[in-house]
């Protein structure tokens, strides 16, 4: 199955490299090119086996919400000169993630679940069931880590430990709440519920930018808006769309990333599932039907097509 694992390119101009979990990243100046492979993670561990178009799904569907997202807050984006690949500027990344959630799912669900009633020094009611929307979005942010896991952490953790002016953060909370208002009336086009997500946040000369990928499978959890009511009040799963079901299939084989936890078999039946998974979110949630990128020569493609827009995009 063809997937693009991962990329060693060497550019003129570059001055350094970075691989993430997912993508590869490539330093020039004051930009960069970010390179989306189709590497996935979960519980904060990069997986054996690569998603053939994952990559593509998550760049364009970031690209598709960054500009739909421009006139709120500025964003890092100053290119898509590829499906796998965006280049902008080299923003200073502040060391926390704002999540933001209006349903309870997921992570918080399972911190809920055990007998928490707050989350990062947000106080959560009495009497919640498992997805049921919250009284209002709360911000729960998390810890950015370079390594290891991301952890809870609450505002009055961030302020006293430095790592966010409290003026910047009451921007980064403002901009939080206004982007996550606008994913919502974007996924309710489509039929869907923007349950939860993440956002990153930047420097560039002094003003704050939105950096990273935005309203992703990756980045955000989606329910179905038709039957979530009913399936709420029958006590169902919700039909969603996002990388929850990689995590729950982990979790069911015995893998929640801790020590001594070994990452299950991924067979070709799997693998060819969560790439099935990703090309319906792509299609359900921009209306279009996803055009696959061919593998045939990809990463010389990619090469090219980095090399060509780095320095020639304009500011």
């Amino acid at each position: 199955m063809e997937a693009i694992k991962e990329t060693n390119f060497s550019f003129e101009g570059q001055t350094g490299f970075y691989r993430g979990k997912v993508r590869d990243v490539y330093y020039f100046e004051d930009r960069l090119a970010v390179v989306a492979t189709d590497r996935i993670s979960a519980f904060d561990v990069v997986l054996p086996r690569a998603i053939p178009y994952k990559g593509q799904v998550l760049n364009q569907i970031a690209s598709l919400n960054l500009k739909a997202t421009s006139d709120i807050v500025p964003n890092w984006v100053l290119a898509t000169p590829d499906p796998n690949v965006t280049i902008g500027y080299h923003c200073e990344p502040y060391k926390v993630e704002m999540v933001i959630r209006g349903y309870l799912a997921g992570h918080a669900w399972r911190e809920y679940k055990a007998g928490k009633r707050s989350i990062c020094g947000v106080a959560l009611p009495e009497g919640l069931k498992e997805n049921d929307k919250l009284p209002e979005p709360v911000i729960t942010p998390t810890t950015k880590a370079d390594e290891g896991h991301d952890e809870d952490i609450s505002r009055e953790e961030i302020l006293a430990k430095g790592l966010v002016s409290e003026e910047d953060y009451t921007k980064l909370e403002a901009y939080t709440r206004a982007l996550f208002a606008r994913g919502t009336e974007l996924a309710a086009q489509q039929g869907l519920i923007l349950v939860d997500t993440k956002y990153e946040f930047g420097k560039y000369n002094g003003e704050v930018y939105l950096i990273d990928e935005i309203h992703t499978p990756d980045s955000s959890r989606y329910f179905y808006s038709e039957g979530y009511a009913d399936r709420q009040e029958q006590g169902e799963p919700q039909r969603q769309l996002s990388k929850e079901f990689v995590r729950q299939w982990l979790i069911a084989n015995g893998f929640q990333g801790k020590e001594g936890q070994k990452v299950p078999e991924m067979t070709d039946e799997v693998v060819q599932g969560i790439s099935d998974r990703y090309l319906e979110l792509y299609e359900v949630f921009t209306g279009q039907k996803f055009e696959k990128e061919d593998y045939k020569e990809a990463l010389q493609r990619i090469q090219q097509r980095v090399q060509e827009n780095i320095f020639t995009t304009k500011n």
